[in-house]
């Protein structure tokens, strides 16, 4: 046979056979033929279809040796080093390929892929958008439509895909993705999902239509259609890293725990192989040490910087002024907790002179109090719909001397926001509670407990100590008196013992040591809010399973605000969760007067409430072990005099320490900012703060 007719048997196999198959052929052909550069061009595509990236480079830099003036040779190496982000040589071996054909829509399709790689978007969407009228080809439209999306034009985009949609010849799957992402983008979730599911009709294992399916089921609180997608997901991709760690998240989410203990050993290991995919928000419900979540958070990070563009450097620091500009980012500034904690904090800065705020908010104006409230005190921005780059640059022209990021890596923040430098120091405070693993976030805003000495290697900002605890709280809300205890389905007498955190926090470990106490406390019960799917329904069973009547399990439902934190006045002790422990909920028990026992673990999230605690001056609350944990609770929930007096010892202590003091908290978080700026403007670098401080 022919060279000739080997080549076309092995196009034939590539585009009808198994990429395998075709590998296989082409490396044959190549040692047949060995001075055949079409050869080494098909054999490069077949290992770009099999994702051995590397490999393929080296085939088609093989081709483009045979034939300098192989035009398709040039392209298909330019994709190939798009894939290895060698954007540089990318950009050579599409250089080469124009010069050959500078009007050829292939070519233009890639170099609209190229100026995407290097952040051009205005390039890229012209690059594609030549390629589209020169073809009508449905992938160009596709790619034009993506950039669309990435330039903050969703409405444009989603039209060029439903555009895209009614032709004949749309590839499914990709349409379906893209249409997913858009809605997702005006937050549409139940939309996004319907796409995506849509999508998997003609592709029901395309595991990128499953994960969008799964997160965007995840966004309606449907967490059992979310973990049945993403096991359905994990399935076609077993060693996919970032699918595991969504549905681990997930399952956590409705305390479906019967694997979670061994995927969590394995996304470690992942994660020390330096794999990347694992969400640092959702790593914090781990067990894991602070030096596991930094790697995670700096993981992230560099996924995060490989993708973005070149930036801008930072602005400089300015001089002294007036009034120091302090921006504050987040996307819980509505009815959220990050709100409620924060927003009686920001009206008091708001009083300071020598401060002018700006709080750009990601997400959109829900009308609730805690919005009008935000917006009463400072200049809000509703930036939920702002592409990032605009808004980057609304920031660096407010000329904001320092930013905090009150989001960092959980749900709804732009971490790539603060990739882009838009301010001269950059701050992680209050929402994420851990290092960001960043290298522009400058500090972290913590206090000495949260962060004590012997744990300061696990954060890679600089640490600015408070003098209180890092947490603020309202003080001004008055609960609601609840409803009497039989009305709540609690026992007239006996202890009750409450955990109202989010059902990720709940682990099986500290759910048995739960079992335990009131297995020895005789008529307790254990108050717990109503979870997402058939997350109650699973913990009544694993009680059962300790031998615990699943009755003493009783469930409130979620309710107003106020009507929430009456309900502390039923409950005896707060039980914590560990490792990620009470947070907004410890303060409001606390507020509402009732103790809150925990155990400080080692790291930022599983010592919040033991921070708490220490400011309030209650030591006894803050256990040294599990064994201890068990042991104190014990204890209360027999002896009700002892119950009394810790109750009593609380509402002393709530009047004689800082703890509830928003002003003396503005006071000293307004002097840790002006400290920042004072040493960036002398052109000091950053260096730790406040108490504790080196």
């Amino acid at each position: 046979m022919s060279v000739e007719a080997e080549l076309d048997a092995l196009a034939q196999c590539l585009q009808h056979g198994p990429s395998a198959a075709a590998e296989t052929q082409a490396r044959a052909l190549r040692q047949r033929w060995p001075r055949s550069a079409e050869a080494a061009r098909l054999h490069g595509v077949a290992l770009l279809l099999l994702q051995r990236d590397d490999d393929a480079v080296q085939a088609l830099r093989a081709a483009t040796q045979l034939a300098p003036q192989h035009f398709a040779a040039w392209l298909n190496l330019a994709s190939a080093l798009l894939a290895v982000a060698d954007i540089a040589g990318a950009a050579q071996a599409l250089d080469a390929a124009l010069k050959l054909d500078p009007a050829h829509p292939a070519a233009l399709n890639q170099l609209g892929s190229l100026r995407r790689a290097q952040g051009d978007l205005a390039a890229a969407a012209r690059a594609y958008a030549q390629a589209f009228a020169q073809t009508r080809d449905p992938g160009s439209a596709l790619n034009l439509a993506a950039v669309e999306l990435e330039q903050g034009d969703v409405a444009q985009a989603e039209q060029r895909v439903l555009a895209v949609l009614q032709g004949p010849q749309a590839p499914q799957a990709e349409t379906a993705l893209l249409l997913a992402q858009a809605r997702a983008a005006r937050r549409d979730w139940a939309a996004a999902e319907a796409a995506s599911r849509a999508g998997l009709v003609h592709a029901p294992a395309d595991v990128r239509l499953l994960l969008q399916a799964g997160l965007m089921a995840e966004e309606q609180q449907h967490i059992e259609r979310a973990v049945a997608t993403y096991r359905a997901a994990l399935a076609q991709a077993p060693d996919d890293v970032r699918i595991a760690a969504q549905l681990q998240f997930a399952e956590r989410q409705c305390c479906a725990w019967r694997a979670v203990d061994a995927r969590s050993t394995w996304l470690r290991a992942q994660l020390a192989a330096g794999t990347p995919g694992i969400a640092p928000f959702a790593f914090l419900a781990e067990a894991a040490t602070p030096a596991e979540q930094r790697r995670c958070a700096e993981i992230a990070a560099r996924t995060l910087a490989a993708k973005l563009p070149a930036t801008e450097p930072p602005p400089a620091p300015r001089a002294a002024a007036a009034a120091l500009r302090v921006g504050l980012v987040s996307a819980g500034f509505h009815q959220h907790a990050t709100a409620l904690l924060a927003t009686p904090v920001l009206e008091a800065l708001a009083r300071d002179p020598a401060l002018y705020l700006h709080l750009y908010a990601l997400s959109a104006d829900d009308a609730s109090p805690w919005r009008a409230r935000l917006a009463a005190c400072a200049p809000l921005l509703d930036a939920s719909a702002m592409p990032t780059a605009q808004l980057a640059q609304r920031i660096r022209s407010d000329a904001i001397d320092v930013l905090l990021d009150l989001d960092v890596w959980c749900g709804g923040g732009r971490p790539e926001l603060f990739a882009r430098r838009p301010a001269p120091l950059q701050v992680n405070w209050l929402g994420y509670p851990g290092s960001a693993g960043t290298p522009w976030h400058d500090y972290l805003i913590a206090d000495a407990f949260v962060v004590p000495a012997a744990q300061r290697a696990h954060y890679s900002e600089c640490v600015a100590r408070l003098p209180r605890c890092y947490q603020p709280i309202d003080a001004a809300r008055a609960p609601i008196a609840p409803p009497p205890r039989a009305a709540l389905g609690l026992p007239a007498r006996g202890a009750v013992f409450a955990s109202f955190g989010q059902g990720y926090k709940l682990a099986p470990q500290r759910f048995t040591s739960y079992m335990d106490i009131l297995r020895a406390v005789p008529g307790s019960v254990l108050w717990l809010l109503q979870g997402l799917g058939d997350g109650d329904l699973r913990l009544r069973a694993a009680a059962a399973q300790t031998g615990i009547d699943p009755a003493r399990l009783v469930f409130a439902a979620r309710r107003a605000h106020a009507d929430y934190l009456g309900l502390f006045r039923h409950a005896d002790l707060v039980l914590d969760t560990h490792p990620y422990n009470a947070h907004t909920s410890a303060s409001d028990a606390l507020h509402a007067g009732c103790p809150v026992l925990t155990c400080p673990g080692a790291t930022f999230a599983a010592r919040v409430a033991g921070s708490l605690n220490h400011h309030l001056g209650l030591a006894e609350c803050n256990a040294r072990d599990e064994a201890d944990f068990i042991a104190r609770a014990v204890a209360l929930g027999r002896d009700a005099g002892a119950r009394i007096a810790l109750r009593e010892r609380l509402a002393q202590q709530s009047a004689h320490t800082a703890l509830f003091d928003s002003s003396g908290y503005a006071r000293d978080f307004a002097a840790l900012l002006h400290a920042m700026h004072a040493r960036a403007a002398h052109g000091l670098a950053p260096a730790d703060l406040g108490a504790g401080a080196q």
